[in-house]
């Protein structure tokens, strides 16, 4: 058997190992790659970055557990960003299933680095059933849909909220989504109550949503892991998407490498038992 035989009937498991420590190796050894600035991303940051100092946003957490790695750490950036400009966040969620401690556990940690102020500086309302209902009903009243916060606190008894009734009082709403619940905050808040709307979104559900961007209906998007470290690039709060990149580019170079030298392979084997039939 020959070298390209050899190299051809290669244990998987080897390619395997290389792409395992393709991914470790940026962990040990940071690495930097270049990241892009897409249109959508730096409409996005710009959108957000123009807001009056003190203005109130809503950061919604409307993403599974399962999808942490491309959506936390845009929600992440955002509040570094709305924290420094001294921005008040209202957080929700339309995601039962994890929603509500992400977002307290998200806001809490970001919080604690700018010395915000729970109930003054932020609120997280958490979750309520039917997400129709809940866009819709905000418009009018968000006491009336949220009595109380995620920890049963009475939005009453809660400072920021005796100034925030509606979305009327609401300057940007950023929505962090991993489903088709995006097109619902455009199709019910957006359209019928007008306030501006941004979205981060996974990778597989960006395609959709850039007809919205250039529609006017988005004033921004971010799209995936990639997506997430441009805003931590343009919101200098650099994180977990930043290093993720440096791990999956790699990975990626590691899989591109691994499949042109396996058509190598296979095709100098072939062409060499041609020459031996010959």
């Amino acid at each position: 058997m020959n070298f390209w035989d050899k190299l051809g009937t290669l244990d998987r498991r080897w390619i395997y190992l290389l792409v395992a420590l393709s991914v470790i190796f940026p962990l040990i050894v940071p690495m930097s790659f270049k990241i892009s600035i897409t249109p959508e991303a730096r409409q996005l940051f710009e959108a957000v970055d123009a807001l009056p100092d003190s203005s109130v946003v809503m950061l919604t957490f409307d993403y599974y557990p399962s999808t942490v790695a491309e959506t936390e750490p845009m929600a992440t950036a955002a509040l570094h960003h709305l924290f420094r400009k001294d921005c008040k966040v209202v957080t929700m969620t339309t995601i039962p299933l994890g929603g509500p401690s992400m977002a307290e556990r998200v806001t809490r940690t970001v919080a604690r680095k700018y010395n915000k102020v729970y109930g003054t500086d932020f609120v997280n309302l958490g979750y309520k059933a039917n997400w129709v209902a809940v866009l819709k009903g905000m418009g009018t009243s968000i006491e009336a849909i949220y009595p109380a916060d995620n920890s049963g606190t009475r939005l009453s008894e809660l400072p920021l909220m005796a100034t925030v009734k509606n979305y009327d009082d609401v300057s940007f709403i950023f929505v962090v989504a991993d489903n088709d619940i995006v097109q619902n905050w455009v199709s019910i808040v957006n359209a019928q109550y007008g306030t501006p709307i941004g979205a981060g979104v996974t990778a597989v559900g960006a395609p959709k949503y850039y007809a919205f961007v250039g529609s006017g209906q988005l004033t921004g998007l971010l799209g995936g892991m990639k997506g997430a470290a441009e805003y931590e690039l343009l919101a200098d709060a650099r994180g977990l998407a930043e290093k993720g990149m440096g791990m999956q580019s790699l990975a990626h170079l590691v899989i591109i490498l691994m499949v042109i030298v396996g058509n190598i392979a296979f095709f100098a084997g072939r062409w060499s038992k041609k020459g031996k039939v010959k």
